[in-house]
């Protein structure tokens, strides 16, 4: 089946929409440069505003009570969205220095959050500084007083961007996209250990390295029931293009559906029955198509 892209929302000048989520009714995402929130309404078409002012959030995710939570690159911090309307920061720092701009993030059914750590600096202040010597995956416990304690997981990752944990809780999946040469874009597989540390990771698939006009890797990413990946990759300067691909678990490239952007950001499955594939971009576009194929998510 091929899949048919409507485009719901013009790029307006501000670059970057990314974060899709679906809550069973509506479809969220940001609008990092606009420091926006928007909320997509299926059955009218709407797009509105649903939280403004909240400095560059990027990626979104639910948790299995159907709290909100986001990467605040704008602020170096992660956030929950209340249903009051708080932006509540429950983390910010590591080992004492300041998280650098987190990226996007994956919530286990122990509610663990697993977030990607590079630097940004096309979403943050030109004035910040990057505290830490390293651009890695961080995993936040929750404790029995509402905080949550921040623990580096990953040692080998020079620019991590998507990131996703496998239906079955015991795989976390992480897209490596550094753009330096000699640094190979990847998809990796980390085995989750009881502890919450990670094995040694399984590549995947791999675009190769970078000398700027070879390919480019994964952004974001999301599941489908059948625990296959679906990720937003490619771009306008070399390669297939902007591309919607389909990996199984193992790495196995099954199908790819063209964009008609030139850099999509991130993706998610949608609509009553989980089928239409939601799709952002770095211009700010926000696109759905319905595909052959069901979406998983924790939540709902």
């Amino acid at each position: 089946m091929s899949w048919k892209f409507e485009l719901l929302k013009k790029p307006a000048g501000i670059p970057i929409t990314e974060g899709p989520v679906w809550d069973g009714e509506y479809l969220y995402f940001t609008h990092i440069h606009a420091s926006t929130i928007f909320r997509y309404d299926l059955k009218t078409n709407a797009i509105s505003p649903w939280r403004t002012g909240i400095n560059r959030v990027n990626g979104l995710a639910f948790d299995t009570l159907g709290r909100l939570f986001g990467c605040c690159q704008g602020g170096r911090s992660m956030l929950r969205f209340d249903p009051d309307g708080k932006n509540v920061v429950i983390a910010d720092k590591i080992e004492g220095k300041r998280l650098n701009t987190p990226n996007d993030l994956a919530i286990d059914r122990k509610g663990r959050i697993w977030f990607t750590n590079p630097w940004n600096e096309g979403n943050v202040d030109a004035t910040e500084k990057q505290e830490l010597d390293n651009r890695s995956v961080l995993r936040m416990d929750p404790q029995k007083d509402g905080s949550y304690t921040v623990t580096r997981v990953t040692f080998d990752t020079t620019q991590p961007n998507g990131i996703l944990v496998s239906p079955d809780q015991s795989t976390l999946y992480v897209a490596e996209s550094s753009f330096t040469a000699g640094i190979a874009r990847e998809l990796r597989a980390y085995p989750i250990n009881e502890d919450g540390s990670l094995g040694k990771p399984r590549v995947l698939f791999t675009w190769g390295e970078d000398h700027r006009g070879v390919h480019r890797g994964i952004d974001g990413m999301c599941l489908d029931i059948d625990g296959n990946i679906v990720a937003t990759a490619g771009w306008e300067v070399a390669g297939a293009g902007p591309m919607i691909y389909v990996f199984t678990p193992t790495g196995r490239v099954l199908e790819t559906h063209p964009v008609a952007c030139n850099r999509p950001t991130n993706c998610c499955f949608g609509g009553p029955d989980m089928s239409t594939l939601f799709v952002t971009s770095t211009d700010g576009h926000f696109f759905k198509a319905k595909t052959d194929r069901t979406g998983w998510a924790m939540y709902p």
